[in-house]
């Protein structure tokens, strides 16, 4: 079906829908952005949907979360008497969340499918840790994450509480696939409840339960008490889910003195306050900077809109302020379980920890000096999830924590998604052991850089939007795929890792990576400096990944600098 004709029968098909019509409408003197919207389907992978808001097949709107749910419901129905047990919806404070989650209960329930809805927003992981407390056979949050507020999005999540895998989205994907947009119809609300069919999740039901088990994660409890009234922290939830379960974690650990940025406490699906919601932009810390100063903090915490990921700010001893990396925050919570465990005699000999392939290569050296084997998985925190459920399954290790460089980290089993209530309280705790000791956060880091080496990571992210910019990626990813680099700022290329051909080849010599197929390469280079590319697989982007490695902390970051340079020109 071309675009044209595409555009046309979603006048027809919504033409009671007002709403849709009128945004239709606007466009109709546009080609460009009508061929955008239609050119294809807004993609169903194994991070779910994700997209510009918007009516047209490659947007987010509610008939596609419709359509994607029915997909989904069919799918579970394949196996009808476990698809009673149910699937568990979350939602954040995004424009139509609300409303998207909504629709996807009603038409669970107009399939067969029981549905809980929670009655409010909720972060990521208190879905994950639903999924599995109600013993639900999936679950589904509508979010789009740290993306700015014209996005959003939809993620599925299996019986493990963990986002599907590869073979679970393309069985949904086919199903999708094959479902007409006018076949996917709500069940009446009334109905609904009158039947069981949709259950609203209350504010006790799954929450306490789930705050009384991220306590059990305290490594130290006792020096919380001790030290948590003493330290200031200022905390933001930039206008997302986090507000209550981070507050309400701190403040029950012992975190007393604790101060919120109030422009960003209460939901807000425009983010009026920054440009993006994202922890990972220093300017989402503006208003933050400005509390702290005045309260005399000295930490700062923030939280995406669905409280996945947290960011860390750290005040210097020259009090200054300084924004401490995805990596490195993995870092200070890696060495701050492992070495405490350590001391406490409670490190497991069967130890294990989970990175993903693009995050710093300083959490190997770290697990090694405590003697915790690190296994490696592709970008995308499912596959940690997979990891622990591996390890419970064959019984061969514990695990003890999981990290991506995006700023996702978690400690415990009981949820299987990346947890920004339970890294904040981890944090916490590590910045109180930090005070006891006389020293700050910021110290830590320089601790642990001193003893193992300084490590510098930065993401270029190279944004190519629509049509052209797909085909543009692909393209990129074949010209490096068929004639790699041999060398790259002067350093040789000792192996390559094509994670989509399931290889590592250096010296000639080929074995597999032991991983699943992913549109990935990586460049092993001497000294231990590595160089990724691999497009998004939520956003118009090919992103590259440089890590360097040095004695000093100048060396390291020159060293990135010029290597970045050098491979930036790989994208052109």
């Amino acid at each position: 079906m071309d675009v044209q004709t595409a555009y046309q029968q979603w006048l027809k098909d919504f033409a009671a829908d007002a709403d849709t019509i009128a945004d239709l409408k606007a466009i109709e003197n546009d080609p460009a952005e009508i061929e955008d919207r239609f050119y294809t389907e807004l993609s169903f992978g194994t991070a779910g949907m994700r997209g510009v808001l918007g009516a047209g097949m490659n947007r987010m709107n509610r008939y596609n979360v419709r359509r994607a749910t029915k997909g989904l419901a069919k799918y579970l129905l394949q196996n009808p008497a476990e698809a009673q047990r149910g699937v568990v919806i979350a939602y954040d404070s995004r424009r139509c969340s609300d409303e998207f989650a909504r629709d996807a209960a009603l038409v669970l329930c107009q399939e067969g499918v029981p549905a809980y809805l929670f009655d409010a927003l909720r972060p990521v992981p208190v879905l994950s840790y639903a999924v599995r407390h109600l013993n639900a056979i999936a679950g589904i949050v509508v979010t789009a994450s740290h993306n700015p507020p014209q996005y959003n999005g939809y993620k599925v999540y299996g019986e493990d509480g963990a986002q599907v895998g590869p073979e679970a989205a393309d069985g949904i994907t086919a199903i999708i696939r094959a479902t007409a947009y006018t076949d996917c119809t709500l069940m009446d609300e009334e109905e609904a409840k009158a039947k069981g069919l949709l259950k609203i999740i209350g504010a006790k039901e799954v929450d306490d339960d789930y705050i009384a088990e991220v306590k059990t994660l305290c490594i130290q409890p006792e020096l919380l008490k001790e030290e948590g009234g003493k330290l200031s922290i200022v905390y933001t939830p930039i206008h997302g889910s986090g507000n209550v379960p981070v507050r309400r974690i701190l403040k029950e650990v012992g975190i007393s003195n604790v101060s919120v940025v109030k422009e960003q406490e209460l939901p807000d699906p425009n983010f009026s306050t920054v440009k993006v919601p994202n922890p990972e932009d220093p300017g989402a810390f503006t208003l933050a900077f400005k509390l702290a100063d005045e309260v005399g903090a000295t930490v700062i915490f923030a939280t995406d809109p669905d409280c996945d990921r947290l960011g860390v700010a750290v005040r210097k001893a020259d009090g200054n302020w300084q924004l401490l990396t995805g990596n490195q925050i993995g870092c200070v919570l890696l060495h701050y379980i492992l070495s405490t465990k350590q001391k406490q005699g409670k490190l497991p000999t069967n130890g294990a920890a989970v990175k993903s392939i693009v995050s710093t290569s300083l959490a190997n050296r770290i697990c090694e000096s405590f003697g915790v084997d690190m296994f490696e998985t592709l970008t995308g925190f499912k596959f940690i999830g997979e990891k622990i459920q591996q390890f419970q399954d064959t019984g061969s290790h514990t695990f003890l924590f999981g990290f991506e460089e995006s700023y996702g980290f978690l400690s415990s089993t009981f949820v299987r998604d990346k947890d920004g209530v339970n890294a904040s309280m981890l944090i916490a705790e590590v910045a109180c052991a930090c005070h006891a000791e006389g020293i700050t956060l910021y110290d830590r880091v320089q601790q642990i850089f001193q003893q193992y080496g300084y490590y510098v990571e930065k993401v270029v992210s190279k944004t190519l939007p629509g049509k052209d910019g797909l085909t543009r990626m692909k393209e990129i990813m074949k010209e490096l795929r068929d004639t790699p680099p041999t060398e790259i700022c002067g350093m040789k290329v000792t192996a390559v890792r094509d994670y989509l051909k399931g290889v590592r080849v250096a010296d000639g010599k080929s074995e597999p990576t032991g991983l699943p197929t992913s549109d990935v390469l990586y460049f092993e280079l001497e000294g231990g400096c590595w160089v990724c590319v691999r497009p998004s697989g939520t956003e118009p982007k090919i992103k590259l990944y440089v890590n360097t490695n040095a004695k000093t902390q100048a060396d390291a970051e020159k060293l990135n600098e010029e290597l970045r340079e050098a491979s930036e020109k790989l994208l052109d």
